[in-house]
């Protein structure tokens, strides 16, 4: 089901660059108190989780688990945002780090991507044994969200009441492109700076073997990245294989948990003509659209100095509709 957003932006920020850019301004000494816990796993890798609280202390709380974008962490300020709203709302806030995203580089040539799941899977598990009792929801940001639509797909009997996907690039292939087209190459350039950094840093400990830093210094977009690195270490053949095989779009109308997706039109991360192109027969699929609202920004309300963030509330508003508040 789509359907307009109800989404109003504030009049001091009226194009998608202010919405894009001005969280991040706004909130630069926002502070979030989390407890760390390292989950090693399986494969001999680890990853580092985030808690607003330890849930054996609260066993009445809801859990919301929470997925970054891209080169994110418990740090980018929608992270933080979303931390606090959800803590604020009584409930507790789990957020996963991918990979190599917590500050510490992960031990494995292997990173996360768009499409990767099994991280997700395996702390959905974790919830499961230790947290039975507890009411749970999840969300994702941007390339967080395109991997929470994939998992969502994959598992239709994970613990979650719900689900929400925020600003995702579901069509990886467009947004791929559109991101190397006019001031959206300045997004690029900070994304691909911050995926060379860390893959630098695979090099030097020899984790990664396959390309030298004079080549990795010569990539400029994210589509030769992800053909000169995530293709590769990932097992997939091509940046176009990949793109086909994690893009969320095409696995929408198998996902069965109460899901609400937002999208905004002039997002400068995103393509917007799959999305506007796309017919969904999946009713347990709430997509709003709105017109504005750039990259994670939807900032609303009339007082600069009081600024709405809508994002936490429509969220947090659709997952209290679908917890059983009796409990």
């Amino acid at each position: 089901m789509k359907k307009d957003s109800t989404f109003k932006p504030a009049w001091w920020l009226n194009n998608r660059h202010l919405q894009t850019m001005a969280a991040k301004v706004i909130r630069v000494k926002q502070t979030i108190e989390t407890i760390t816990e390292t989950v090693e796993l399986p494969d001999g890798d680890f990853i580092d989780i985030a808690w607003t609280e330890v849930p054996n202390e609260a066993p009445d709380k809801p859990i919301v688990m929470v997925l970054h974008g891209l080169e994110g962490s418990i740090n980018s300020h929608y992270a933080k945002g979303m931390m606090n709203a959800i803590k604020a709302k009584g409930w507790i806030g789990m957020l996963m780090h991918f990979r190599g995203c917590s500050g510490r580089p992960n031990r494995q040539a292997h990173s996360y991507h768009s499409g990767d799941t099994w991280d997700v899977h395996y702390c959905t598990e974790l919830l499961k044994q230790r947290y039975p009792n507890h009411q749970k929801a999840i969300l994702g940001f941007s390339l967080g969200g395109n991997v929470l639509s994939q998992f969502l797909a994959q598992d239709n009997s994970a613990p979650f009441a719900c689900a929400a996907v925020i600003c995702a690039p579901l069509h990886l292939e467009s947004c791929s492109a559109r991101i190397n087209q006019g001031f959206s190459k300045v997004y690029q350039k900070y994304l691909v700076d911050m995926l060379k950094d860390s893959t630098e840093e695979k090099i030097d400990l020899q984790l990664m073997t396959h390309i030298d830093k004079p080549e990795l210094k010569k990539i400029k977009t994210l589509e030769e990245f992800d053909q000169k690195i995530t293709s590769v270490i990932n097992g997939f053949e091509s940046a176009e294989d990949y793109y086909q095989k994690a893009s969320g779009i095409y696995v929408l109308d198998q996902i069965k948990h109460p899901t609400l997706i937002i999208h905004a039109l002039d997002d400068p991360f995103l393509c917007h003509d799959a999305i506007e192109a796309l017919e969904l027969n999946n009713q347990n699929i709430h997509f709003e659209i709105s017109k504005t609202g750039g990259h994670v920004g939807f900032i609303g309300g009339s007082n600069p100095f009081k600024p709405h963030f809508w994002l936490e509330t429509r969220v947090l508003d659709f997952i209290q509709q679908h917890f059983d508040t009796s409990s």
